[in-house]
């Protein structure tokens, strides 16, 4: 399955390469065209992680009521996403559909001419900072290590840019992203060039998609909560007062 999966992807690559007459480009638009497809699922997933965001004060609440009962706290926590329509797994499925070919590239590289370049500024999309740095030296590594650059930076602007979390949560998602960032930047400089255009391409689509997609998504999944809570009635519990009897005048 993964054999073919590697072929496919292969043959994708060379008829897009046949289109552009340039391997980088190609695998630009191939990146470009595995976003717009999964366009419609990362919507999907901005809205729960709308939902979730909105839904945490309750969770919270759930969590602190029933912390001595582990059982209770799973069921209600269940009943609350059900009853908001959330599936905690909608927010990691664009991305886990996106691994394979992240990683079939590493593979599929191969199978391309070794001198199959970007237009010259990167003259072996096979080839990796480390490798041409080991060959060539700094000069003709400058165009893979920018690249490598844009690949940790790159990682790290999406959760910079992240304006719905506040305080100690938006540093933590800060800090996260600079060590995520650093992580990038050790693990790209002895990846295929590929796989560096397919990450910064990738990118640079979910940050123009933030900008102008997921943002007003939140916006507008937290304005609907709000209505919501204005248009629900206020529960007040009444305790009546026992009424006792009169005393009677003795006679």
């Amino acid at each position: 399955m993964w054999d073919w999966f590697i072929n496919f992807l292969t043959m994708v690559l060379e008829g897009l390469h046949g289109v552009s007459g340039d391997w980088g480009l190609a695998v630009i638009i191939l990146t470009l065209i595995i976003r717009l497809i999964l366009t419609p699922l990362q919507t999907k997933s901005v809205k729960s992680t709308a939902n979730m965001q909105i839904m945490q004060p309750k969770i919270a609440e759930i969590q602190e009521k029933y912390a001595d009962d582990p059982v209770r706290m799973q069921e209600e926590q269940m009943k609350l996403y059900s009853e908001a329509s959330f599936n905690p797994l909608m927010g990691c499925l664009p991305l886990f559909l996106q691994m394979p070919i992240f990683f079939a590239l590493f593979t599929v590289v191969k199978n391309v001419p070794v001198d199959a370049s970007f237009f010259g500024i990167l003259p072996s999309i096979s080839d990796s900072v480390a490798g041409v740095l080991a060959a060539s030296g700094w000069a003709a590594a400058a165009p893979y290590i920018i690249f490598d650059l844009l690949f940790g930076v790159l990682t790290f602007v999406p959760m910079l840019m992240n304006t719905q979390m506040q305080g100690d949560q938006r540093m933590q998602s800060i800090t996260m992203g600079a060590v995520m960032s650093i992580m990038m930047l050790w693990f790209g400089w002895s990846c295929p060039a590929a796989v560096l255009l397919y990450y910064v391409t990738s990118s640079l689509w979910q940050v123009a998609q933030q900008q102008l997609v997921t943002n007003k998504v939140m916006e507008k999944a937290r304005k609907e909560a709000e209505e919501a809570a204005k248009n629900k009635p206020v529960e007040v519990n009444v305790v009546r007062k026992e009424k006792k009897p009169r005393p009677h005048k003795k006679n």
